[in-house]
């Protein structure tokens, strides 16, 4: 029985402990017999594992007339193999309790399955039957890109969708980058069977790829199933056309235009997009940035969602980010605001950004908590195999050393004001922001021409 030693002072919260140390489980790297990479990690606890195989390629290697390419094969994998329909495949993911998940995004290919630990190898055996064995049938693939090419459609309708299309589109003119991973109607409606085998046999031949494997088994087990199965399998470069390394991306031209509006006429919120081409994933004051960024837009007590939201009252709520890729990707604001008050909004972002690297740096208390938001919850995004397996994909993309999650803590807490302005004064152009604005055009072309940024280019949905 615990006995209460002193009163306890309920006038006041407790003072909140140190961050404790962030413990990523022991990840081990190794090959299988016919050269794949491989690496596990151990995750005793619930008996279930997870395995992830991701490709270094992503929608950033679609050929030019072919954007949705890359997305459009992966959609393919699970429509059935070589040895088994789409009805029997996903039968027999259902009869080990598996649940298979692919994702394809600007750098990186992806696919993934849990199943319980002790059909690990059956999990395993069905991946790369599926990844190495596709059945590519001309039926199924004409039915998926049908509905690909409807939710395009459908997407025309979705502010928020069209936002995000026509900011990548303005930022990345003619470059990798420059489009969404599911395309566009025209350019999914050229694609063909041929193209999609084709493209399978250039990017999928795990050359470059990497297997991990995490799970409530030893690292032993976990290699041992990998090498049963994907052991198997032959190994060779994928094609040089199919990988885009960062190095091959090149530099990014001038936008399209700084001002770029979407009519929505009548519509009563604005949908905005605010930023411009930012920094790669290996930038040596990431940390730095992070903190940057929770402080301008990236929480909810945010500058930027103080002033819009809390004392304006323009929006709901606007969120910034750092999409920081392989080479050097956007940042961006996102948010929907009230359409009269559009303008104000806009010159109130380019404002702020130029604000936080100039005459008004980081405060104190704005540092402290921005290192608390990043810190504080961090271990907490490691607690399944799920999120571990994540957390290793993402260290083998983007080149990370293994002991990078147990310094990420240490490293925020080392972010000091003169660190966050000197990465604002590196990262954050606010004299080159493009505006992308979905909303009503007649009502807004001549405000937003008063900013400053050009005369407005007016684009399709």
């Amino acid at each position: 029985m615990t006995t209460m030693t002193g009163p306890v002072d309920r006038s006041r919260m407790p003072a909140p402990g140190p961050v404790p140390p962030t413990r990523f489980p022991v990840v081990q790297a190794g090959r299988l017999s016919n050269g794949l990479a491989l690496r596990t990690a151990e995750h005793p606890g619930p008996p279930v594992a997870v395995v992830r195989l991701t490709m270094p390629v992503g929608s950033a290697s679609d050929p030019a007339h072919g954007y949705g390419l890359a997305a459009l094969t992966a959609d393919m994998l699970d429509e059935g193999t070589v040895e088994r329909s789409g009805r029997e495949l996903h039968e027999a993911l259902d009869g080990i309790g598996a649940r298979l998940g692919i994702e394809v995004g600007a750098d990186s290919t992806t696919v993934t399955l849990s199943t319980v630990a002790q059909h690990l190898v059956e999990g395993l055996g069905l991946v790369a039957e599926l990844v190495s064995r596709p059945r590519f049938d001309p039926a199924d693939l004409g039915r998926v890109r049908d509905l690909r090419r409807s939710r395009v459609q459908q997407l025309r309708a979705v502010s928020s969708a069209v936002a995000d299309r026509v900011f990548l589109e303005t930022l990345f003119p003619n470059h990798p980058y420059g489009h969404l991973g599911i395309g566009t109607d025209a350019s999914l409606a050229s694609l063909t069977a041929a193209q999609v085998t084709a493209f399978h046999h250039d990017a999928y031949q795990l050359g470059s790829a990497t297997l991990i494997a995490v799970g409530a088994l030893t690292h032993e087990e976990l290699g041992d199933a990998a090498e049963r199965t994907f052991g198997a399998l032959t190994v060779r470069p994928q094609a040089a056309e199919a990988v885009v390394l960062p190095g091959d991306l090149g530099g990014v031209g001038p936008p399209a235009s700084r001002l770029v509006l979407v009519d929505r006429p009548g519509a009563v919120q604005s949908e905005l997009r605010i930023g411009h081409v930012a920094v790669a994933r290996d930038t040596p004051d990431y940390h730095a940035l992070q903190v940057l960024n929770v402080v301008l837009g990236g929480q909810f007590v945010s500058r930027l969602n103080q002033r819009l939201r809390e004392e304006k009252g323009y929006t709901y709520g606007v969120r910034t980010g750092f999409d920081c890729r392989r080479a050097p990707g956007p940042f961006a604001l996102h948010g929907s605001v009230q359409a009269d008050a559009t303008a104000e909004c806009v010159q109130e972002v380019i404002s702020q950004m130029a604000a936080i690297g100039g005459d008004r740096p980081v405060t104190a208390p704005e540092l402290e908590m921005a290192c608390a938001a990043l810190t504080r919850g961090f271990a907490r995004g490691f607690e399944t195999a799920g999120q571990v397996a994540r957390g290793v994909a993402s260290l083998v993309l983007h080149g990370l050393p293994a002991n990078y999650y147990e310094r990420f803590v240490p490293a925020v807490a080392a972010v000091d004001a003169a660190a966050v302005t000197a990465a604002a004064v590196a990262h954050l152009r606010a004299e080159e922001a493009v505006a992308v604005v979905v909303g009503p055009a007649e009502a807004l072309a001549t405000e937003l021409t008063a900013l400053g940024l050009g005369e407005p280019v007016l684009v399709d949905a």
